[in-house]
């Protein structure tokens, strides 16, 4: 018996195989190996076609299955895990309209606005837990503002994960996790935002049928099963957006625990034990995957501009041809702090931690005659971990402490001078565990599908690979490089 899940992203789609009894992981690919294409049309948007989200599950379905060797009637459920906060529209036919406007597309910012304040901050704050801001309802209103015709063709609105899932059986629905994350839900009357929905003029009926996180959520049509080299009937029972996801991968479900990544954006996200929000809504709060008859509220800290800027410097700074391992050990060479340049990483799009600001990156403290690649790699990664103490002093205020951070051993958790700056500065230890967002998935899958009685049971092979904790010699210099990239980031904003 064998667990299948995936991982949508905006870079690749990932997907793994899991063997549902021993919890071991059979096989893990993802396609293409080079990025996906997120389309700028205009400064500020990312769109991608949801064609080449399919084009690309299909093909990491047929690596995995051939790496893995396995019977493919074995498959006993799917899970599925997506970049969160996109939006994608389709018809009575349940054909795609346009291109998704993706999480990192900025356009709907002044309409997520404007419902803040006409609506008024506490009705929001109180019942959604959030401002509407750049979210997946700001973007529909876009939409209707800009493309009539084309939301004249709406039957619904959808996440990315619930596309794939509808793709895969047929049957258009959501979840009240997915729902929060496109500032869609209603913590007060426990359904969609209906004052939301009336105050942009948009029909509730565009929502798919609200389905649980867990369990059943449709099976696999013939014809996809064909498709995919699937046997026809197996169930989606499981679906969540990549972060919260991401704590479930890493079996972050209680109050007080705290689950990070460094991908393209990086993320912090802890659980809250109360539906608690931020004033300015810098960071944001979300119904987590098991949140229902307990309140388990994920509060999530986005960076925009993490992997995606040391990608940039590899591309663009570092030597050619170089490795991320080669930039690492090259970054090694420079002490704490960078010898005095300071990299503010926020060009990726308009920052929540920002009030939804979009300030690009920028580079201060330059010196010709002193300063080369190598300083521009560390201050880099210590960028990027300063601007996570940025947001992790918000949640604090939140009552979040961060106490242990725990992530998966990939990405930017894979450099020590990123890692280690941010046990630093945080006072956190950070635990570094072997899964991902598809391998969650597929666990989540066997959840869903009642392959395991509880979370404990299906993440009971999940190991610690690394373990960073602060180090005392490092605090005064690592706390001095960071208040002087807060004072820069300051002068900006």
């Amino acid at each position: 018996m064998y667990l299948l899940g995936y991982d949508i992203g905006s870079s690749s789609v990932k997907a793994s195989l899991v063997n549902a009894k021993t919890c071991e992981v059979l096989a893990s690919d993802f396609s293409p190996k080079k990025e996906m294409e997120i389309k700028a049309l205009k400064t500020g948007w990312a769109e991608q076609s949801p064609e080449i989200w399919w084009v690309n599950l299909k093909e990491a379905t047929r690596q995995i299955i051939s790496m893995a060797g396995i019977d493919p009637k074995e498959i006993s459920a799917i899970g599925i895990s997506y970049q969160m906060h996109g939006l994608v529209l389709v018809d009575k036919d349940l054909s795609v309209i346009r291109d998704a406007i993706i999480w990192c597309d900025s356009r709907a910012v002044p309409y997520g606005e404007r419902a803040f304040n006409e609506i008024g901050h506490e009705k929001c704050l109180s019942r959604l837990l959030n401002s509407p801001g750049n979210f997946t309802l700001s973007k529909l209103a876009w939409v209707k503002e800009h493309e009539p015709e084309n939301y004249a063709r709406i039957r619904y609105y959808m996440l990315p994960g619930d596309y794939i899932a509808m793709r895969m059986t047929g049957k258009p629905c959501t979840t009240a996790s997915g729902l929060s994350e496109g500032i869609a839900w209603d913590f007060m009357d426990n359904a969609p935002a209906k004052f939301l929905f009336d105050y942009f003029g948009f029909d509730t009926g565009f929502v798919p049928e609200v389905v649980p996180t867990f369990g059943n959520q449709g099976s696999l049509k013939a014809d996809i099963a064909a498709e995919l080299g699937l046997a026809e009937g197996v169930p989606v029972t499981y679906r969540a957006g990549d972060q919260p996801n991401n704590a479930l991968s890493l079996n972050v479900l209680n109050p007080g625990e705290i689950a990070a990544t460094g991908g393209t954006s990086g993320v912090v996200y802890g659980v809250n034990g109360d539906a608690k929000y931020d004033p300015l809504s810098r960071v944001n709060s979300f119904a987590h995957v098991n949140h229902g008859d307990a309140t388990r509220v994920g509060v999530l800290l986005c960076i925009n501009g993490t992997a995606i800027l040391n990608a940039w410097i590899k591309n663009n700074v570092a030597p050619e041809g170089i490795s991320y391992a080669e930039m690492n050990d090259l970054a090694a060479t420079i002490p704490i702090g960078s010898e005095d340049i300071s990299i503010i990483p926020f060009g990726n799009g308009a920052e929540r931690v920002l009030s939804n600001e979009e300030p690009n990156c920028s580079i201060h403290g330059i010196n010709f005659l002193r300063h080369g690649k190598a300083h521009l790699i560390r201050a880099a990664h210590e960028g990027i971990a300063f601007s996570f103490k940025y947001g992790m002093d918000i949640m604090n205020q939140m009552g979040i402490e961060t106490k242990t951070i725990r992530a998966g051993h990939a990405n930017l958790f894979l450099s020590p001078i990123f890692r280690q700056t941010l046990s630093d500065i945080t006072g956190a230890t950070i635990e570094l565990y072997n899964t991902d967002g598809s391998i969650g998935a597929a666990r989540g899958a066997g959840m869903g599908v009642g392959v395991y009685k509880d979370a404990k049971e299906a993440f009971s092979t999940l190991k610690k690979v690394v373990t960073v904790t602060p180090e005392k010699k490092n605090e005064i210099v690592s706390m001095e490089a960071y208040e002087r990239w807060l004072k820069q980031l300051k002068m900006e904003n």
